[in-house]
C-alpha cells in the first residue's frame, strides 16, 4: 500500500465471538475488588490477559482464504498468518526453553535464524499454523499452571545482565508481545477486507457510511494541516 490515498475497504465490525477475546478487559477477573495479596490471583489475571490476546489474534484469521491470510500489507511484509506463526513460536520458547520445559516435537524451523517464523511457507497450510499455535498455547498454559510466579528461568537470547527471569516477568512480557501483534493483525485485517475490532464493544458504533464520512473528515484535516505546514 504505497499510495496513502488509496480507498480502503468498507469497515465491518467483528462480531462477538463468544470467547474470552470478546469479554472486554474489565471483565477478565475480579482482581481490584480487594488488595492483592494472593499470588495465585495475580497469576490468574496475567494468564487470562494472555489468553484474551491470543484469542483476539487467532480470530483475525476467521473467514480469510489462504492468499488473504498470507498477503503482505506493509512494506515490511506484515501478514496475519505470519503474525500468528511468530507469536506461537515466541510463546513456545518463552514458556519452554526458558524454564527448561521444551516444546515436544518442535518444528525444524523453530531454531532457524532466517525469519521463517514471520510467514507461512508453501508447504504449510493455515490449518498447520493454527494447529501449531494451539500446541504452543497448550504447552505454555501447562508451564504457567505448573510453576509459581517466582519460579526462575533463563532467557538465553537476552543480554547476560537481564537473562535471569521469573515466570511473573515472562507472563507480563508475553501478554505484551501477544497484545502488540494482535493489534498489528487487527489493522492488517482491516486493510484486507474491512473487518475491525474484536467484537468486545471497543470499536465505535458507526454504519459503513458513517465510517466513510469519518475517514473523509480525517483526510480533510490531514490535507489542511499539510497545506498549513507548506505555508499555503
Amino acid at each position: 500500500m504505497s499510495d496513502i490515498t488509496e480507498e480502503p475497504p468498507a469497515v465491518r465490525p467483528a462480531p462477538p465471538s463468544g470467547t474470552i477475546a470478546a469479554t472486554g478487559n474489565s471483565l477478565l477477573t475480579d482482581e481490584g475488588a480487594s488488595p492483592v495479596t494472593d499470588q495465585a490471583l495475580v497469576k490468574q489475571t496475567l494468564h487470562r490477559y494472555l489468553q484474551k490476546h491470543r484469542a483476539a489474534l487467532l480470530a483475525k484469521l476467521d473467514g480469510l482464504a489462504e492468499r488473504q491470510a498470507r498477503w503482505p500489507v506493509t512494506p515490511t511484509g506484515t501478514n496475519v498468518l505470519g503474525l500468528v506463526k511468530h507469536v506461537a513460536a515466541v510463546q513456545s520458547e518463552y514458556f519452554g526453553r526458558v524454564f527448561d520445559r521444551p516444546l515436544p516435537d518442535p518444528p525444524a524451523w523453530l531454531d532457524s535464524d532466517d525469519d521463517r517464523d514471520m510467514y507461512a511457507t508453501l508447504d504449510e497450510t493455515m490449518a498447520d499454523i493454527v494447529a501449531f499455535h494451539h500446541a504452543s498455547a497448550a504447552h505454555a498454559d501447562a508451564t504457567i499452571e505448573a510453576l509459581d510466579l517466582d519460579a526462575r528461568g533463563v532467557v538465553p537470547w537476552w543480554a547476560p545482565e537481564h537473562r535471569d527471569v521469573t515466570l511473573h516477568r515472562v507472563l507480563v512480557h508475553m501478554a505484551y508481545e501477544t497484545a502488540r501483534h494482535a493489534g498489528h493483525a487487527d489493522i492488517v485485517r482491516e486493510m484486507l477486507d474491512g473487518l475491525a475490532g474484536d467484537g468486545d464493544g471497543n470499536l465505535a458504533e458507526k454504519t459503513p457510511e458513517e465510517w466513510i464520512e469519518w475517514r473523509e473528515r480525517l483526510v480533510s484535516i490531514a490535507e489542511q494541516a499539510g497545506l498549513r505546514e507548506a505555508g499555503l
